[in-house]
């Protein structure tokens, strides 16, 4: 077997898998969240799940210890040296990761500059790889990087420039950089196969709904534009993170209501969002379910779903109005039925027409159309395989 081991730290989790890149099928797969609050560790191997309970002091270092040790080690030694490389995926590698990169040095300290524009995610990374190097030493060579910003590379400046004295971002780097790349490239590959239609001929709009939430606009099979900006705090509206504000709420929060720096970034990254609206929660799975008995969570996904819809309209002129199809992605892109209705019932200018049946059966892992065959654009959930993408790219940079 040739495995890829795959890490992917979040703000508070560890998801991992193993892919046998023969078959580019998942072996083992897991995660370890819920940090610092009853933290806990869930795999599955075989179709076989299991669950250890950790400490409340568990953090990355340590839950990455216990799964080379404790589980692959120890329980699944064939797998654990079989395994040929390590991928990890980074959120932000600011302009100068065009492409993946084996890691090194160089790399990892390229990888702490690009820190400040994403501080909850790529120190987090760093400890990953570190704690990778420290577990298993003989692949310290054979560890790759891979961006969620390398996709949006290709932007033109029209897009990723802010209207601000253009020495901030010849000077400093100020721009808009995306995320979720890693994620949108899968579906647009996925998507054009589907279709079959040649990737380098694919136009189309990708949504990935999830607790962060954004969307791209592909031309040719290349982002031309994305809704995230400088950091992943731009954009739609999302789980915890406000999305597009008017920047002087900052100054009115800072200089009339005296609030400082950090409680502002708190709020506005954690506080906001579908939290902030609802003042119950994040979760739009029970948000969901209580939309038409709860008046504030109804305007709280109604403005969910404005800024979603309008966000497609816009970026439908961008492609020329010549959309081979919207795709659906992520947590909620692939599983709410709510979101995805309500939200094409707005685009019938675009002509798409949503069809009610295979919306409801499209869900749960599930690939499908939801359009009205023969009268809409091509409507196309498609669930995420971010973990896929980077086992590849690890594979072909180690010449595995």
């Amino acid at each position: 077997m040739k495995l890829i081991l795959v890490i992917n730290c979040g703000s508070s989790s560890l998801k991992f898998s193993i892919i046998n890149m023969i078959t580019n099928k998942n072996i083992l797969y897991g995660i370890a969240e819920n940090f610092c609050n009853h933290a806990y560790i869930t795999w599955q191997i075989n179709n076989q799940k299991k669950k250890v309970n950790f400490n409340d002091h568990t953090d990355h270092e340590l839950a990455l210890k216990y799964l080379i040790h404790n589980i692959l080690f120890k329980q699944h030694n064939n797998i654990f040296n079989t395994i040929q490389a390590v991928g990890h995926r980074i959120v932000h590698g600011g302009e100068k990761f065009l492409h993946p990169v084996i890691i090194n040095n160089n790399v990892m300290q390229a990888i702490q500059q690009a820190a400040i524009f994403a501080p909850l995610h790529n120190p987090i990374q760093l400890i990953g790889i570190k704690s990778i190097i420290k577990l298993l030493p003989h692949l310290q060579n054979k560890q790759v990087a891979v961006f969620d910003t390398s996709f949006h590379q290709t932007m033109p400046k029209k897009s990723y420039l802010y209207a601000i004295p253009l020495k901030f971002y010849t000077k400093y780097k100020i721009r808009r950089y995306g995320a979720h790349g890693i994620s949108h490239q899968f579906v647009t590959q996925q998507v054009s196969r589907l279709l079959k239609i040649p990737l380098k001929k694919f136009n189309g709009i990708t949504c990935h709904l999830g607790n962060g939430s954004s969307i791209t606009a592909i031309y040719q099979g290349k982002s031309i534009d994305t809704s995230m900006g400088l950091t992943p705090l731009e954009g739609l509206t999302m789980g915890t993170r406000c999305g597009n504000i008017d920047p002087a709420i900052i100054f009115y929060m800072y200089k009339q209501l005296n609030m400082n720096i950090d409680d502002i970034s708190n709020i506005l990254m954690n506080e906001s969002g579908m939290l902030g609206l609802s003042e119950l929660t994040s979760d739009f799975r029970y948000l969901e379910k209580q939309y038409y008995n709860n008046k504030q969570i109804k305007i709280s996904i109604d403005i969910f779903i404005q800024n979603l819809s309008k966000y497609i309209a816009s970026y439908s002129i961008l492609l020329k109005n010549k959309i081979h199809a919207l795709v659906f992605t992520g947590g909620i892109g692939e599983n709410s039925v709510l979101i995805r209705d309500k939200t094409i019932k707005k685009l019938k200018i675009l002509n798409m027409q949503i069809n009610p049946i295979l919306n409801k059966k499209t869900i749960l892992g599930e690939i499908g159309m939801i359009h009205q065959i023969n009268n809409s654009i091509p409507i196309v959930v498609i669930p995420t395989n971010e973990e896929l993408i980077i086992a590849q790219n690890t594979a072909k940079l180690c010449n595995i």
